[in-house]
């Protein structure tokens, strides 16, 4: 599954290139608790097919009754659910919830494939739209930008694609993979083992049998990317987390016990010029402790601490690790990759 935003405009300009009457729905404000996050977005096709969502459902569920047979051409309107605790009741809005939308009647396709092009090549772009005249002017961005109003325009910031890099292609991995795809990431499989990877069989991931460091030298590492490192294997786990260190990955970690990285850390340092500082951003064990025993749940924590450093959530250094006999250094398809 790709990044959720880019689901769905790319759906919505899908609808416009076929002449379809679309709205594309935004959250531009929400007051006391609500379902999604401002700046989330929905597509509206006559008929009533929707993708991505402004809320649990409920909204969803109006708008498609207010506009399926009615969509036609005219300026943004701005409408909001749950003002009293009736409508939120009705709308499914937790308590003292309240959201505003920005609907679009209709968006340009041109300006649509432009901004799709654009994300589907790794930019960031600011999608910007006046409220009075529902004009789109998009403008490439160099970092992640809060939604705002301003001038009379509203100023969404959309990313391309979360990235997630694993070196090993071992169980873990599949398990670890699988959620990162329906969790809107984008993933790749770096394994020059031919005796791991011959058996992987996950859909929609992209595998390499390059070196490691070099792959991830090659990977162009950002602000928006994830590595993770599963060999067990000093040799290959050591190298690609120096040149991971040297990028701008919001997450990097490793597997292994306490005592594995405690060792790693001595050998990075006394080896490879490293110095706690430096290895300040390198997590391990990774994942968050739920007392994983098995690949499947020690995947499940992992991706859990992904997605909170992704979403940025605090993660105390003692809760954000994983069981005590840490991280499949007992696990079938993994053992013989273990230290001691």
């Amino acid at each position: 599954m790709e990044n959720l935003d880019l689901f769905v405009l790319r759906t919505l300009l899908d609808w416009r290139r076929a002449g379809k009457a679309t709205l594309l729905a935004t959250v531009t404000r929400t007051w006391g608790s609500s379902p999604r996050p401002v700046g989330s977005i929905m597509a509206l096709c006559e008929g009533g097919a929707v993708v991505g969502s402004v809320s649990g459902g409920c909204i969803e569920d109006d708008l498609i009754h207010r506009f399926r047979d009615a969509l036609k051409d005219g300026p943004p309107q701005k409408t909001r659910y749950g003002v009293s605790a009736d409508e939120a009741h009705r709308f499914g809005l937790p308590c003292g919830g309240t959201l505003e939308l920005l609907l679009e009647f209709n968006p340009d396709a041109a300006t649509l494939g432009e901004l799709v092009e654009r994300l589907s090549a790794g930019r960031m772009v600011q999608r910007s739209t006046d409220v009075a005249t529902g004009r789109v002017t998009l403008t490439d961005i160099n970092q992640p930008e809060a939604l705002r109003e301003q001038d009379g325009a509203l100023h969404n910031a959309f990313g391309p694609e979360y990235r997630l890099l694993m070196i090993g292609a071992g169980q873990l991995s599949e398990y670890l993979s699988t959620m990162a795809l329906f969790s809107g990431f984008s993933v790749t499989v770096c394994d020059p083992r031919e005796e791991y990877r011959g058996a992987w069989q996950v859909p929609g991931v992209t595998l390499t049998t390059e070196m490691p460091d070099d792959v991830v030298r090659a990977f162009r590492a950002d602000r928006r990317t994830a590595i993770v490192a599963l060999t067990h294997d000093p040799k290959l786990d050591d190298l690609v987390l120096l040149e991971a260190l040297e990028t701008d990955a919001f997450y990097i970690g490793t597997i292994g016990s306490r005592r594995n990285q405690a060792l790693r850390h001595a050998r990075l340092i006394e080896h490879f010029e490293q110095t706690e500082e430096s290895l300040a951003k390198l997590r391990g064990p990774i994942g968050i402790f739920i007392g994983s025993k098995t690949p499947a749940e020690i995947a499940v924590s992992v991706m859990a601490e992904v997605l909170a450093v992704k979403n940025g959530v605090p993660l105390p250094r003692d809760l954000a690790v994983g069981p005590a006999k840490d991280q499949l250094d007992v696990t079938p398809n993994d053992a013989m990759q273990c230290s001691a």
